[in-house]
């Protein structure tokens, strides 16, 4: 339901097709966007730049629908332009490339011959990549040291099997390959927060800091104890790393809370002796140490009890002194009242680089500490995802456009520049609808925004099929990004329609927190008035509507098609229909209680925000989809609702992915569902001729060995 935005999904590496002959070919007319074209786009993302400002490495997705998996390649660029230098293989997935600090070597994480993900070592200059670490466990995350020579890993508690395993490797190579499958012993749960989607069942293996001495090959653990530490930060002269952690006691399962901490980087005993740099009982993460390290720059949640509804700011607090004693921290946004993440410190200590979610947009801003004054340097209707910064002040940043998918930007003498070129050959070959940011009134009064995409045959004064694509979250929003399934539908002929209702961010608390323990009600009407917007404008047919969306957007379209019949088509993914069914089944443990209540205690307010008990009204042909091991809203909230709708004799279809969770990762799940998207809306809204199924969904059953 509450969707984390992920940074892309990785697709296909694009082939450079060079033609041959005498005479140049004429390039073909720019073509509409298909189906295929998801998976011929570059996922350009992690831009790091080293030290000297000089290089900038970032990651490559790819996906290849003949193995039917992801893949991912580091590249290495001049940070003033210049030709891309691919650094690792295609063979093996790498991600996460980190420069040592002196910017001749590169480390990563891969998962190399089968075996763990653990960090590599690579020459900027070339040559094999060498493993740096073989613990038991994957490598979740790692940092450098200042000086280089150390490493902190981020790793969680092996599992007995993990460390069975690597038992056998010290013996013998091959020791661990003999042995015969293990019947997988029973979960024993006795953890309040007891799921997670991509992880299943949660035991009491937690997330620790490790630092590991890289000449040595030594490893030392310095936090230890029933909580979960990650995104650690190194202090600017080597001696100590702050992280992140909830700490509450006595359960921190139970609470929204997470502080910044300190741990010595020698520490013998795995942490027993931390410094608590924060106390806020929100959510205080993603530390970053002043230059002069005296002071801790991090992005803080104010309300609790508003969890994610709360917006994030930036804030500073001084390193506590040697008594441990901490100072009075410092909020430095609370004036621009818009969701700011990711800080880092100026090089002169002076002032803040973060993300702020403003509008549609992310853009990079720099908070001055002594004035709280907030400029941009990076601004304007675009969507900027990550950035990195040299020693000097350089800046290596990641955007996207509605134009153009992920790239890598500097910004030399202030002015943006693109340095990578990953998807300029296919884009040549496109011709894309343009996206347009609009402005209308929702039932209230209240003004919402959203991005509307007109149909690639567009034609003033004619009236088009139209698709409302309802976002996920619901605490998030549409961006200025480029967005493969609105050109894809643009290209089909449709309007497509990406609001910003009430419940997303970038428009202030407020705005964020209207739909509080009422889902389905302001957002609902929000999302309505930009249909009515595009009719308004000539645009959107009203006898040739659609909507659907993924997540708390499912969710979103289950409420709009129990209190309108004016859509002729849905498609509900990963949507929720009687959330007291989803209690203690999803990973929703606390969310749930916080906001509704419990529900043997509030049911009217349980009853009010399910969708499935205005299931006798809905009459829209309507198409349930979902990951079969999805754990952040289970495929339950689909066969709810297509259960129900079948009972009813009701024009329904569900279709369940094996093995996907929340997010897919399977290339031709993802291609099964664009192309349903297609045929269940031309079917239905278009009225094509076309069966709303797919071909194979109606071939008989191939008969198999031993079938009588």
């Amino acid at each position: 339901m509450r969707l984390v935005r992920s940074l892309l999904v990785p697709v296909l590496l694009f082939a450079l097709v060079c033609g041959s002959g005498l005479h140049a070919q004429q390039p073909a007319s720019p073509r509409p966007v298909a189906v295929s074209d998801l998976f011929a786009l570059r996922d350009v993302h992690d831009p790091q730049i080293s030290s000297d400002g000089q290089w900038v490495a970032y990651s490559i997705g790819s996906a290849n629908l003949d193995d039917d998996k992801f893949q991912e390649r580091i590249w290495m660029t001049p940070a003033a332009g210049g030709e891309a230098i691919p650094l690792t293989t295609e063979e093996a997935s790498s991600s996460h490339p980190r420069w040592r600090p002196d910017g001749k070597f590169l480390a990563f994480l891969s998962a190399r011959n089968d075996g763990k993900t653990q960090v590599w070592l690579l020459n900027r200059q070339g040559g094999e990549a060498a493993k740096l670490t073989d613990t038991a466990q994957d490598v979740d995350d790692f940092e450098w040291a200042p000086d280089g020579k150390r490493l902190v890993l981020v790793l969680r508690d092996p599992t007995p099997d993990e460390l069975e395993a690597a038992k056998a490797k010290d013996k013998s190579d091959d020791g661990a390959k003999d042995k015969k499958a293990k019947t997988p012993k029973p979960w024993v749960v006795d953890r309040p927060q007891f799921k997670r989607d991509t992880i299943g069942y949660l035991d009491r293996r937690r997330t620790h800091l490790y630092v590991f001495d890289v000449a040595a090959k030594s490893l030392t653990q310095i936090t230890s104890g029933d909580f979960d530490d990650d995104e650690p930060a190194w202090s600017p002269d080597g001696t100590r790393v702050a992280f992140t952690s909830n700490r509450s006691l006595p359960d921190p399962d139970r609470t929204y809370n997470s502080d910044i901490w300190i741990v010595a980087a020698d520490s013998k005993d795995k942490g027993t002796h931390l410094t608590q740099v924060t106390s806020n009982r929100g959510d205080d993460h993603q530390a970053a140490w002043s230059p002069d390290g005296t002071w801790i720059a991090y992005s803080t949640q104010l309300d609790a009890k508003l969890f994610q509804y709360s917006t994030k700011h930036i804030a500073v607090a001084p390193v506590p002194d040697a008594n441990g004693k901490p100072g009075e921290a410092k909020v430095l946004t609370l004036a621009m009242d818009r969701m700011a993440t990711q800080p880092t410190f100026a090089p002169d200590g002076k002032a803040v680089y973060f993300i702020a979610d403003d509008d549609g947009t992310q853009n990079l801003c720099l908070v001055e500490i002594a004035t709280q004054k907030v400029t941009r340097p990076i601004g304007g209707r675009l969507m900027l995802y990550d950035y990195s910064l040299s020693k000097s002040g350089e800046i290596a940043a990641q955007i996207t456009t509605l134009d153009r998918p992920n790239e890598i930007f500097t910004l030399p003498s202030g002015k943006l520049t693109r340095i990578t070129h990953a998807n300029d050959e296919l884009l040549g070959k496109l011709k894309l609808a343009q996206g347009e940011y609009v402005h209308f009134k929702s039932k209230d009064g209240m003004t919402v925004s959203g991005y509307m995409y007109k149909p690639m045959d567009y034609t003033p004064g004619k009236k088009y099929p139209a698709i409302l694509r309802p976002h996920g979250g619901p605490v998030w929003a549409y961006y200025a990004e480029f967005e493969h399934l609105a050109q894809l539908l643009a290209a089909n002929g449709y309007v497509v329609l990406f609001p910003n209702p009430r419940g997303s961010t970038g428009y202030g608390q407020d705005y964020c927190k209207a739909i509080w323990a009422d889902w389905g009600n302001r957002d609902y009407q929000d999302d309505m008035a930009m249909v009515d917007y595009a009719i308004a404008q000539g645009i959107a047919d009203p006898d040739k509507l659609g909507v659907g969306g993924w997540s708390y957007g499912g969710i979103s379209t289950d409420f709009i098609i129990g209190q309108t019949t004016r859509f002729k088509a849905a498609i509900s993914g990963a949507g929720a229909a009687e959330f007291t069914s989803l209690y203690g089944h999803d990973q929703y443990q606390k969310d749930y209680f916080t906001e509704l209540g419990y529900p043997w205690e509030h049911q009217d307010v349980w009853t009010k925000v399910a969708p499935f008990y205005r299931v006798k009204n809905i009459t829209t042909p309507s198409l349930f989809m979902g990951g079969a091991i999805d754990w952040n809203v289970p495929i339950l909230g689909g066969e709810q609702m297509y259960q129900a709708l079948k009972a009813l004799g009701r024009e329904t279809q569900l279709v369940v992915y094996p093995g996907e969770y929340h997010d897919f990762t399977i290339p031709s799940h993802m291609e099964d569902r664009l192309k349903r998207y297609l045929a269940w809306y031309g079917h239905y809204v278009k009225g094509d001729a076309a069966p709303a199924a797919l071909p194979q969904d109606t071939a008989a059953p191939t008969a198999k060995a031993g079938d009588k």
